[in-house]
């Protein structure tokens, strides 16, 4: 890829940026809801002091001033102040996000080893019993809400059967000291393997439910595009040559097949990032989801404007990436 290229496709963010965050601004200026009253709560205060804090978090002007001001200084890298921590928008928001991107890479890592053969396999084995198994699989994978399989799954595991913890992240009596701030490395890094095994227990459940929808898709895509490359004539042309059914399968074929595959892959990990706030309010997940539906309740604007434009950027950078991926699998695609 040229630098002209590349700043053609960063170019291309501005507007979207630009849109996200007027849509979002907009969707929170209209809902119901002061951000002053719910702060206050019961207390009782005099309308000076109430008009007071609203002046103090810039809500007694214009919406499109609020708005303008809000741009000005995301260019500078200042998101503004959270309403109802009072610290920089950016530093909550990095306090949360280590356990989000802990939670997306575990639920990725189980959707792709998992997704990955069972769609090869399910292409080999075409119209056997395992074919129409993974397809029905897959189809109730994509068909069950996050929120109601998650449930299902804190019901039996955790409520009925004891196996794994309810909700958080770890148990209070564990201290790992952070180096990267994803405890499964840290604990691991640190040598606490007891800490790595209660840290696992706690993200096995919000990770498989993240990771249904994401394999289930990707299972159906990689079977697709492997049936299709199969038919191709360079596989049945090493198919005439004598070549070890293995050899066909992973040098030829599956390259080729996983070129679709890393686009709805990278598509996938963009909405994991986005549906987590649902999965993580139901396990009590300490992340950035979590945060931001808290935030909704709370009118929190400057917090909820900040991580929407970073699932923006999270967003668009996958796609970008997926894109560079294309080229590196298949050197006939230029961008």
């Amino acid at each position: 890829m040229t630098l002209g290229k590349f700043i053609e496709r960063l170019a291309q963010l501005v507007p979207v940026l630009l849109g996200v965050s007027l849509i979002v601004f907009l969707m929170m200026s209209l809902t119901p809801g002061d951000p002053v009253e719910i702060m206050l709560g019961d207390q009782h205060v005099t309308p000076e002091q109430e008009q007071a804090l609203r002046h103090d978090l810039g809500l007694d002007r214009p919406p499109h001033e609020r708005f303008l001001v809000f741009i000005g200084n995301a260019l500078q890298g200042d998101f503004g102040t959270s309403f109802y921590h009072r610290r920089p928008v950016g530093e909550v928001i990095a306090e949360r996000l280590p356990a989000t991107i802990e939670l997306t890479l575990v639920a990725m890592i189980l959707a792709l080893v998992t997704a990955i053969p069972l769609g090869v396999l399910a292409a080999v084995k075409k119209s056997t019993i395992f074919d129409k198994a993974s397809t029905v699989g897959s189809l109730l994978g994509v068909s069950m809400p996050h929120f109601w399989f998650g449930i299902l799954l804190l019901m039996l595991f955790a409520v009925h059967l004891h196996w794994l913890p309810v909700a958080g992240r770890i148990d209070y009596e564990y201290q790992v000291e952070p180096i990267t701030h994803l405890l499964l490395v840290d604990s691991l890094l640190r040598g606490n393997i007891a800490a790595f095994g209660n840290a696992l227990s706690h993200i096995i459940l919000p990770a498989l439910t993240l990771g249904l929808a994401m394999g289930a898709i990707l299972m159906r895509v990689t079977r697709t595009s492997m049936l299709e490359v199969m038919r191709a004539d360079y596989v049945r042309f090493a198919e005439a040559k004598g070549l070890a059914r293995h050899r066909i399968l992973f040098r030829h074929a599956l390259k080729n097949a996983l070129i679709p595959t890393v686009t709805v892959a990278a598509l996938e990990t963009g909405t994991l990032l986005g549906g987590n706030m649902i999965v993580e309010t139901i396990f009590g997940w300490p992340g950035l989801g979590r945060l931001v539906v808290e935030s909704i309740f709370q009118r929190n604007y400057p917090l909820v404007q900040a991580a929407v434009l970073f699932y923006a950027v999270t967003y668009v950078m996958l796609n970008f990436l997926a894109d560079i991926l294309y080229t590196i699998l298949n050197p006939r695609v230029k961008l």
